[in-house]
């Protein structure tokens, strides 16, 4: 038995996403397109953020601290 994922789930966790995004956007796949675009410039420069901090070592505790109030579980960004 093979822990690998198959391809074929991660294609249909992918339709799920999207299908899911879309609905989200009251199933207008533009705004859903838009509201992700903006959602990932959010994380990307959170993430540079973290990543200055970090090579400045001056992230302290603070990192540890802001990555408690993350989102466990990624589905939760879709309900």
């Amino acid at each position: 038995m093979s822990s690998a994922p198959s391809p074929q789930s991660d294609a249909d966790q992918l339709e799920a996403a999207a299908d899911q995004a879309i609905a989200a956007c009251g199933g207008d796949a533009r705004e859903a397109v838009k509201a992700l675009i903006v959602a990932n410039h959010f994380l990307e420069t959170y993430l540079k953020k973290l990543k200055a901090a970090v090579s400045m070592g001056d992230a302290g505790g603070r990192l540890f601290e802001e990555a408690k109030t993350l989102p466990r579980d990624r589905k939760d960004w879709y309900d």
